[in-house]
């Protein structure tokens, strides 16, 4: 059994990001995996302050819900990241997320990692740069492995994605896990 943990970047709870990972949880769940979801946008997570206090204590100066993110990820042996692409980029609570993990990143280590992206544009290829941010993350990890990527394209509107052959694909990686 495997402790997998979802960060939800989707400023919409069952948004379309959202919705798969859901789909995901569930297909991790009927493989025996033990889950968690946590809503990025539902934590107080600052943004870094570049203050350098973590370089030698490896503590972040700021007191927020950040210390407890953390603690979940360096606990976790998959991580999977999900974001809303605006602007062909990932969104503000992820990439304040990955910004903070900068304390203690070195702790999070052989982990295995699925990313999920959702944008109304209906192309794979218009993704390729926030899917290139998510792996400049976890290249400054030891150990990392990417296990998948979801490419939610063509849907907008909230629960766009639902009915879409992404949606099996998100089972069918949680599953596989």
């Amino acid at each position: 059994m495997k402790k997998v943990l979802v960060l939800s970047g989707s400023p919409r709870k069952g948004g379309n990001s959202d919705l798969l990972c859901d789909r995901l949880m569930k297909g991790a769940q009927s493989a025996g995996h033990q889950t968690e979801k946590i809503y990025v946008k539902d934590k107080n997570i600052h943004y870094c302050t570049g203050c350098g206090a973590c370089y030698d204590k490896r503590v972040c100066s700021q007191k927020d819900d950040m210390t407890e993110v953390l603690a979940k990820m360096i606990d976790a042996d998959v991580i999977v990241m999900a974001t809303p692409v605006y602007f062909y980029s990932l969104n503000g609570q992820i990439k304040t997320l990955i910004d903070r993990c900068c304390a203690r990143y070195t702790e999070i280590s052989n982990k295995e990692f699925c990313f999920i992206m959702t944008a109304a544009d209906g192309n794979k290829s218009s993704l390729e740069r926030t899917l290139e941010s998510f792996r400049g993350f976890t290249d400054c990890l030891d150990g990392a492995t990417e296990k998948g990527v979801i490419y939610g394209t063509g849907v907008w509107q909230k629960g766009e994605v639902k009915g879409k052959t992404v949606m099996d694909e998100a089972y069918r990686m949680g599953a596989s896990l």
